[in-house]
Order: structure tokens, then C-alpha cells, then sequence
């Protein structure tokens, strides 16, 4: 009977994926000299340790499975080592059971077009996209109908965490502000930790501590949260009360942007009311 456990079988696929990684590496590849005889396909376990700066028993432990816990410094030069690529590396790091450092850039974000069209077949369910920052980077026109025109708004304004504290309108809208805002201030600091001494999050930081009083009272709290779901309850100005289940899904991109969906609920006739929004829509803000 097999006693091995999830942490053995662990072992195992870490071995076995550095093994396999190694064999497809060539020599010259990482510019060591062939030779004349080489048994094995690839490098052999002593030149990775060698590249790796670690040492070879050690080394070979970790490819047989054996109980040594590399370290995150170790796994980073391994990952060198092999010539891993970004989908590679994190692999590494999961079998490992290590955190991989997050080199986090600020690169213009883009909305491509799969996302996009997805956006637009949401008909009933009012959308966006967030980046990194929170900054709103597409919408679909039921999110025009219910939370207003995105493209009327510029820069720092079109950003989530502006809108609900420096925004009369959003104000106005949500039913629950307090509760809300508290949730998004939160969940804010909680996002942006990987971005700590970034230029664009501590100039939005510091924009909305002179703009909002709540703002500037919570922040300093350092609360955190993680909320992907729940409902919202909306007063529109012409359409009344509406209530939504809203969800935020990750793109699997590499990027941090996030698609918000929000999905009107039988409650307070909110579907009929959104029908009815969208069919006021004037013709030029029907497209985002």
C-alpha cells in the first residue's frame, strides 16, 4: 500500500518538472561546451547547480523528491538557471509552495478585443473593467444606463475609489454608501499592496485624502478586505430603486485588471427597469 502523502507526491512533481525542464536545455543554450560524450539529453544535474549557484547533492535531492525546502532566493536562481519562462517559473514556485516575488510594472493597460466583445453581448448586465488602480477602462452600455456616461469623466475621475467618495452622483446613488465605501477603501488598500510607493496610487491616495472627509478618517485605519461579491442596492434618478448582484472576476491575462459584472435581480422590478433604461438610451451612448 502506497503511505506517500499529497506532500510527497509534491516532491515528486517539483523533481520531475526540474528534471524535464533541464533535459530540453541545451549546453550551448547557457554557453557551456558540449563535449565529446554526453549520455544524457540536456544539462546534467551538476552544471545547473554549478549555473544555480548551489550545490550539486542538494541539487540532485531536490530532482529525486527528497525532503529539502529550497528557499525563494534558490527557486529565483533555478528559474535563471533553466531559462524558465513567466508560465514556467510560477509553476516552479506553486510546486515549491513558495510565494514568487512580484515585480509589478506600470504598463499601459490595454482592453483587448475578446474582452471587449464580451463585454458588449452582456446586454441586461451592466459591466466595466478596472486596472490596476481601479481606473473604469471599458464599459458596456447598461453600465452607461445605470451608473452614468464613463466617457464623460477624465483622468482621476473616471476611478472607482473617486467616484464613490468624491462623486455626488455616485453618492446619490448608492443606497448604502456608508457600508459600501467602508468595503471599497478596504478592499483598495488590500489590492494596491503590491503597488506601495507607486507615483499614480499615491497621487490618487493623496487627491482623495483632500477631497473626502471619510477618506481621510478610514485610510489611516488600515483595514482590509477581500469582498469579490455581494449586492448593491442602486436609487436611480429616473428609473427608482434597483437592487444588484455584483461579482469581480480576474482576467487571466498577467495583468490585474478585473471585469465587474452586475446582475439585476427580481427584486424591486430591477430587470424591467433596467430593460426600460437601456431602451431610453440615446443611440450615441448605446456604444461604449
Amino acid at each position: 500500500m502506497d503511505a506517500s502523502t499529497p506532500e510527497d507526491s509534491r516532491r515528486r512533481e517539483l523533481g520531475a518538472f526540474l528534471r524535464s525542464r533541464r533535459e530540453r536545455l541545451s549546453p550551448q543554450a547557457t554557453g557551456i561546451a558540449a563535449g565529446q560524450r554526453r549520455r544524457t539529453p540536456g544539462l546534467r544535474r551538476e552544471e545547473v547547480a554549478m549555473i544555480a549557484g548551489v550545490g550539486t547533492t542538494w541539487y540532485t535531492w531536490l530532482e529525486q523528491g527528497r525532503d529539502v525546502r529550497p528557499s525563494v532566493e534558490v527557486l529565483t536562481a533555478l528559474c535563471e538557471a533553466l531559462r524558465l519562462d513567466a508560465a514556467e517559473s510560477r509553476h516552479l514556485f506553486i510546486l515549491a509552495g513558495r510565494q514568487q516575488p512580484e515585480h509589478r510594472m506600470a504598463a499601459p493597460e490595454k482592453v483587448d478585443g475578446p474582452l471587449l466583445h464580451m463585454l458588449q453581448s452582456l446586454v441586461l448586465q451592466p459591466a466595466y473593467v478596472v486596472g490596476r488602480r481601479w481606473d473604469v477602462l471599458a464599459w458596456n452600455p447598461a453600465a452607461v444606463a445605470v451608473f452614468g456616461d464613463y466617457g464623460l469623466l477624465e483622468g482621476d475621475a473616471r476611478n472607482i475609489v473617486h467616484m464613490v467618495f468624491a462623486s455626488p452622483h455616485h453618492r446619490r446613488l448608492l443606497v448604502d454608501w456608508e457600508e459600501l465605501a467602508r468595503a471599497v477603501i478596504a478592499s483598495f488598500r488590500a489590492e494596491s499592496a503590491r503597488y506601495v510607493g507607486d507615483a499614480d496610487f499615491e497621487r490618487l491616495i493623496a487627491l482623495m485624502t483632500r477631497s473626502s472627509p471619510e477618506f481621510r478618517a478610514w485610510w489611516p485605519l488600515r483595514d482590509v478586505a477581500r469582498k469579490l461579491s455581494g449586492v448593491k442596492h442602486v436609487r436611480h434618478p429616473t428609473a427608482g430603486g434597483m437592487t444588484f448582484e455584483h461579482m469581480s472576476l480576474s482576467i487571466d491575462d498577467g495583468s490585474d485588471m478585473r471585469l465587474i459584472v452586475y446582475t439585476p435581480l427580481a427584486e424591486q422590478n430591477s430587470i424591467a427597469k433596467l430593460q426600460g433604461l437601456l431602451d431610453a438610451l440615446p443611440a450615441e451612448r448605446r456604444s461604449a
